[in-house]
């Protein structure tokens, strides 16, 4: 599954007029292909990743004065994907879909505290 990275919010600030008008992004997420190790872990580099390029750009466009007011990692939780349907894995959270058990993935730690270090003005 190719992910497209966006590097810039700077292309939106023409377009949201007057400047005050909040602009949010209410799904940003990349689906992969995971399974739990032996311990039960997902180590999910590629989303950390990408997760955390999105981040800084957003952080960027702040800093430059795009009105962006909130951003939402999708998802929470794995789930079912009408694209993709069981196959690719989005959330933060890895979902055992025999048993429904859940256990959060590396993703989930390092975003835990990624608003609050790396975006500082985001809901």
């Amino acid at each position: 599954m190719k992910q497209r990275k966006v590097s810039s919010l700077d292309e939106y600030k023409p377009r949201i007029q007057p400047p005050s008008v909040p602009l949010y992004i209410t799904e940003n997420g990349a689906g992969y292909d995971e399974t739990p190790d032996e311990d039960g872990a997902v180590k999910d580099a590629g989303r950390i990743g990408y997760l955390d390029a999105h981040i800084r750009a957003c952080h960027d466009a702040v800093s430059d004065g795009v009105p962006l007011r909130g951003y939402f990692t999708w998802s929470l939780l794995d789930n079912f994907e009408w694209a993709w349907g069981y196959a690719k894995r989005f959330g933060l959270v890895h979902v055992d879909y025999a048993t429904q058990r859940r256990a959060p993935k590396d993703s989930a730690v390092v975003r835990r505290g990624d608003q609050a270090r790396r975006a500082p003005g985001l809901s």
